[in-house]
């Protein structure tokens, strides 16, 4: 396997636990982690109250729309579990010693951050609109969701910068075995001289000696 491919160092190396925590892609998914966990947890606290009519069932606090506070959730859940998934695989990713495995795991975290970026996009612009559509907004629970839009905001932040750092992770792999890789045909035939041209090589064929039959008293026949 080459050396560094897909952006880590070869199998076997030793882990540094200081240098993985200064790595780019290491605070990123801390934070998305974190902005995951914020939103989603504004959400389950405030973003649901009781019907005002009485009736003793909840609504959500965005324009009392419940796919709101469903999606806000579920996206972030989602985020969080995923970010510490792929933290983690940043810590097993140098141990990994097949380029084809490497090359599976930097593509699904490119997946993943991207259409995660996408969803967080699609969050923010749907908990914005509902709550500037809320007609009624709740004294309890008002800075809570206005928290949730926000992270949600910022998780857009995070996960972007994922992506790019796992594009450029999979386009150094296919460089770096582009560049490493010889043909083994040619690889094979490289040690040995190429055959000489028939035209204009220099081979002369050796004369051909008589000493043997000389010896033996033969003589080609007269005509």
């Amino acid at each position: 396997m080459e050396s560094g491919a897909y952006g880590a160092a070869k199998a076997g190396g030793s882990f540094s636990l200081e240098e993985f925590l200064r790595r780019p892609e290491t605070i990123l998914r801390l934070l998305s982690a974190i902005f995951a966990l914020i939103v989603f947890a504004c959400i389950l606290t405030d973003g649901y109250d009781s019907d005002p009519g009485g009736a003793g069932t909840l609504y959500c606090v965005f324009n009392q729309n419940m796919d709101a506070c469903h999606y806000g959730v579920g996206i972030g859940v989602i985020a969080f579990l995923g970010a510490l998934a792929f933290l983690a695989l940043d810590v097993y990713f140098p141990m990994v010693s097949n380029t084809n495995t490497r090359k599976y795991i930097v593509l699904t975290d490119l997946g993943f951050a991207g259409l995660w970026t996408f969803l967080w996009f699609v969050g923010f612009c749907f908990l914005a609109n509902q709550w500037a559509s809320t007609a009624v907004i709740p004294h309890v629970g008002a800075d809570n969701a206005r928290a949730a839009i926000a992270f949600n905001f910022f998780s857009i932040l995070s996960w972007f910068p994922l992506a790019s750092l796992a594009y450029k992770r999979y386009k150094m792999g296919v460089d770096d075995f582009n560049t490493n890789y010889m043909d083994p045909n040619l690889a094979a035939a490289s040690p040995y001289s190429s055959y000489p041209d028939a035209v204009s090589d220099n081979y002369q064929r050796p004369p051909f000696t008589q000493s043997a039959e000389t010896d033996d008293g033969y003589q080609p026949p007269q005509y």
